[in-house]
């Protein structure tokens, strides 16, 4: 087996933006409402049929994934989560702020939406305008009665207000565990590492979708809202949110970009090729900038900014070289306690 590029799969969203994503991945994409791209999807949006990545001979990932999970995903991952990768990557190009919201968690996925996974996610910021920013987490506690209020009033300033505001610029991450109330601000690109669902919550929607119900999964207002995490995050909590682990130990030229809470869900390393050999696993590189070239065995393949290339397991370890600044995105350690 050996990684195969993958063609751009840029989606129609109900908000502005996506110029960027064309740009780095030279799409010729003119959608002023295209700004996600699924990359290595098996997974569609909430209540559509798109999103799924196809391989360049014309297979579905998923189909392809089904066929030989080992040869895919390695027998751990398979022993573990089956033939399902157990992630979701996007590029996400915020062309205006991003409505409050959030993702459920787990549990609230299991016994509402008859869905294994909830939707723990990260950020890399890989661009932003001057003056961008995110907001995530509360400042302070936030009441059942509070919470219903502002939603029923729509109260988006109060909601911003009650986030904690985070400037962003290129090199940043964030990590926001399911619950986490948060919006993206304008003018922000990220490469955004998710569990594999489209399970979001909008707590304010004016001006993006016309009914909130349907930002609310089906379910009834108070029952969407129990899946909000109403605590509050401490500065403490906002810095490990936003820390990475630098220079991983057994691999130089990587860097491990999330806390060690996040391995649970899914990991994430920057390349700088030194060589840096990487070990054999189901992965998904991104070329940020630059040109580099992997390497394993009979196999090898030229990369260059904005590719986009699915490694399977069974292509084995291989060593990246070049000039270039790259992602590596994997599935969650399945050795890790959830």
């Amino acid at each position: 087996m050996q990684p195969l590029a993958l063609p751009p799969n840029q989606l129609h969203r109900f908000y502005r933006g996506g110029a960027r994503i064309a740009a780095l991945r030279a799409t010729g994409n003119d959608d002023s409402h295209a700004p996600e791209e699924w990359i290595a999807s098996t997974t569609t949006p909430f209540g559509e049929d798109v999103g799924i990545s196809v391989l360049p001979d014309g297979t579905r990932l998923p189909d392809a994934l089904a066929a030989d999970p080992e040869g895919w995903l390695g027998p751990e991952h398979a022993a573990r989560f089956g033939t399902h990768p157990a992630l979701l990557f996007k590029l996400l190009d915020a062309g205006e702020r991003l409505p409050v919201h959030l993702h459920p968690d787990d549990a609230f996925a299991r016994a509402h939406l008859g869905s294994r996974y909830g939707k723990t996610e990260a950020w890399i910021v890989l661009d932003a305008a001057p003056g961008a920013a995110v907001h995530v987490g509360w400042r302070d506690p936030v009441s059942e009665a509070t919470l219903a209020a502002w939603v029923e009033r729509r109260d988006a300033g109060v909601m911003l207000d009650a986030l904690h505001r985070v400037d962003v610029a290129p090199g940043d991450t964030v990590f926001v565990p399911a619950g986490t109330a948060h919006a993206i601000g304008d003018g922000v690109l990220i490469a955004e590492l998710q569990q594999p669902t489209d399970f979001s919550i909008l707590l304010e929607w004016a001006g993006f979708v016309d009914d909130g119900p349907a930002g609310h999964l089906g379910l009834d207002v108070e029952r969407a809202l129990d899946a909000v995490d109403r605590s509050a995050w401490s500065d403490d909590d906002l810095r490990r949110a936003r820390s990475g682990r630098g220079p991983h130990a057994s691999r130089p030229g990587a860097e491990v970009l999330f806390p060690a809470e996040a391995d649970a869900f899914f990991r994430a390393e920057r390349i700088v090729p030194a060589p840096t050999p990487l070990d054999a696993s189901f992965s998904v590189l991104l070329v940020v900038d630059g040109e580099a070239r992997a390497e394993g065995d009979g196999w090898t393949l030229s990369l260059r900014r904005g590719d986009a290339v699915v490694v399977p397991y069974g292509a084995g370890p291989c060593e990246v070289a070049g000039d270039a600044d790259v992602l590596r995105c994997l599935p969650p350690d399945p050795r890790a306690p959830r």
